[in-house]
C-alpha cells in the first residue's frame, strides 16, 4: 500500500478530513491524494498559494509574518497549515513551502529547501525542514510526498503497512 492509500484508509477509518495548502507543490499533494479511490470522502480540498500575494490573499496570512522570516519558513508553513484548518471544515491541515528551483529568492535559504506544516485541530501547528536535490521536478514530488508521510504521523504511523 502506497502512502497516499494509507493516509486515505487512515483517514477513512478514523472518520477524519484533511485540507492542504502548497506553494512549490502547486497541488502535487492534493494530486496524489485525489488519485486515490474514495478520497473525496475524506480529503477537503487544497488553497493552491504558489506566491506570496496569493498567500495573503487567499490563507488570509499576515504579511508581516512573511516579510519578517520568508515565505519558505517555518512560521510561514505553520501560518499555512493553521489557515487551510480555519477556512475548512477539516481535521488537520498540512502546508508545504519551498524553494523548487532552478533558481532562488534572493533569501539566504538554498534551493532545495523546504517547510512542511501540520495541524489537528484543537492543536497546535508544527513544521519541520527538509533539503532535497534533484531537478525542479524532483524536489517537488519528494516534498508532495513528504507531506502526505507528515500527516501519517499524526496518526502515530511511521512504516506503511502498519
Amino acid at each position: 500500500m502506497t502512502e497516499p492509500e494509507l493516509l486515505i484508509k487512515v483517514l477513512s477509518d478514523s472518520s477524519k478530513i484533511v485540507a492542504a495548502a502548497e506553494s512549490c507543490t502547486a497541488g502535487l499533494v492534493a494530486d496524489l491524494l485525489a488519485q486515490v479511490p474514495g478520497a473525496s470522502q475524506v480529503f477537503w480540498g487544497s488553497f493552491v498559494s504558489y506566491t506570496v500575494p496569493a498567500k495573503i490573499q487567499m490563507l488570509g496570512l499576515d504579511k508581516t509574518v512573511i516579510q519578517r522570516y520568508g515565505a519558505v519558513s517555518a512560521e510561514t508553513a505553520c501560518a499555512m497549515a493553521q489557515a487551510a484548518l480555519e477556512q475548512s471544515s477539516a481535521d488537520m491541515a498540512v502546508s508545504v513551502t519551498g524553494l523548487a528551483g532552478p533558481s532562488g529568492d534572493g533569501s539566504l535559504a538554498p534551493v532545495g529547501t523546504v517547510w512542511i506544516g501540520t495541524i489537528t485541530r484543537g492543536k497546535e501547528a508544527q513544521a519541520r525542514n527538509f533539503h532535497y536535490t534533484g531537478s525542479r521536478g524532483e524536489v517537488r514530488g519528494a516534498a508532495a510526498l513528504q507531506a502526505v508521510k507528515e500527516l501519517l504521523q499524526l496518526f502515530d504511523l511511521t512504516e506503511p503497512g502498519c
